[in-house]
C-alpha cells in the first residue's frame, strides 16, 4: 500500500476508532447519504508514503499532522523538532497522535474539525 488512490464518487475517511469526533463524522456522513469508505488508522497502519501523501494533499508539513496536545503525545514525547522520517515513524507507532479524521474525495482533502465539515467535500 503506497500511494493513496481516491475517487471523485466516494469519500475516503482516515480516522481513529478511539475518536469521538471521528465516530460522529461517520454517523453524520451516513445520515447524509454520502458514499464513505473508512480506514481506521489504529487497525490499519499507514505507510510512510501514505502519511507523506496525506500531509501533501492537505497542504501541510508532516509534523503538522501530529497533534502535539494529545495526551499520548505528551506522555511519550517532548515537544521537539524532528525530521520528516521521525515524524512518520511516530505516527506509524502511535496512530492516535495523528490529527484526524481526514476526508479525501478526488483531489480534495480536508481535516475534519467538526462532523458537519464532511459535507464540504
Amino acid at each position: 500500500m503506497g500511494k493513496i488512490s481516491t475517487s471523485a464518487r466516494q469519500i475516503t475517511l482516515y480516522y481513529s476508532s478511539k475518536s469521538v469526533r471521528a465516530k460522529q463524522t461517520m454517523v453524520y456522513a451516513i445520515a447524509e447519504g454520502l458514499p464513505v469508505s473508512s480506514i481506521d488508522i489504529t487497525k490499519t497502519p499507514l505507510t510512510g508514503t501514505q502519511i507523506a501523501n496525506l500531509a501533501s494533499r492537505l497542504g501541510i508539513e508532516i509534523k503538522d499532522l501530529v497533534n502535539q496536545d494529545h495526551p499520548a503525545y505528551e506522555r511519550k514525547f517532548v515537544h521537539h523538532d524532528f525530521s520528516d522520517r521521525d515524524w512518520m515513524k511516530m505516527i506509524q507507532h502511535n496512530p492516535e497522535i495523528m490529527k484526524q479524521p481526514i476526508a479525501l474525495r478526488g483531489d480534495i482533502a480536508i481535516l475534519v474539525e467538526t462532523p458537519t465539515d464532511i459535507i464540504k467535500i
